[in-house]
């Protein structure tokens, strides 16, 4: 299947993020009682940030602050932090262009819209994108593939002709449940994963996107 279209996520992927949502999370967690050791499996990457509070709640349920109010303390300081602390992953602006330069590009994250906005604003990359989708406004986050078939939607291409790169698990299962074609991006403490034998491509970092391997699958949209 020819390839028409590109659909990043963010989070892991193009800036260096997971480890402040984890930052982020030990600290609010922390404060409201969840065992800081279950935390560090970060067993929630991937999913919405409503959803993690849900997850951690189930488990070490606290009366307050509210859900609501502790979903928006995460957002507050991890956009903090990556305006402190972050920084985009190698080969990110390189695999973008080179994306770019093959068809509309549009980003499809787990991250509230409100925070994916500051954060490609604080690293310039906000006019890189023909648009922008947060699972926010989805049904289901992750591993559904609610805000892929989204974007796709939203730049006229259909799923099947859309790449899709991630980091995380939940996204391969997200963008394979959308049939779209998917390179993985794991770390490598996650690389081992099942999950990511879905994927049509692994690589150890988006410096290793070829430009060989696009033109072989954007070619026909190219001619």
């Amino acid at each position: 299947m020819t390839l028409e279209a590109t659909l990043f996520d963010m989070d892991g992927l193009l800036i260096d993020s997971e480890i402040l949502w984890h930052e982020a999370e030990i600290e609010i967690f922390g404060a409201l009682g969840v065992d800081l050791d279950d935390a560090t499996d970060r067993s929630t990457k991937g999913l919405f940030v409503a959803e993690v509070v849900d997850y951690w709640h189930e488990r070490y349920p606290w009366s307050r602050p509210s859900k609501a109010e502790v979903v928006d303390l995460l957002l507050a300081r991890v956009g903090e932090l990556i305006e402190t602390k972050g920084r985009m992953l190698p080969g990110a602006e390189r695999a973008i262009a080179l994306c770019a330069a093959r068809g509309p590009v549009a980003l499809a994250s787990s991250t509230p819209l409100d925070l994916i906005e500051r954060a490609l604003g604080h690293f310039g990359l906000r006019e890189r994108f023909v648009s922008l989708h947060s699972a926010e406004f989805e049904p289901y986050g992750k591993p559904h593939p609610g805000v892929f078939l989204t974007a796709a939607r939203a730049l006229g291409v259909a799923p099947e002709r859309c790449l899709v790169l991630e980091d995380s698990a939940a996204g391969v299962l997200a963008a394979k449940a959308g049939r779209m074609t998917v390179v993985a991006v794991p770390t490598a403490a996650d690389r081992g994963l099942a999950t990511f034998s879905l994927a049509d491509l692994v690589l150890d970092s988006l410096e290793d996107v070829s430009e060989e391997w696009l033109d072989e699958h954007f070619v026909a949209s190219r001619a």
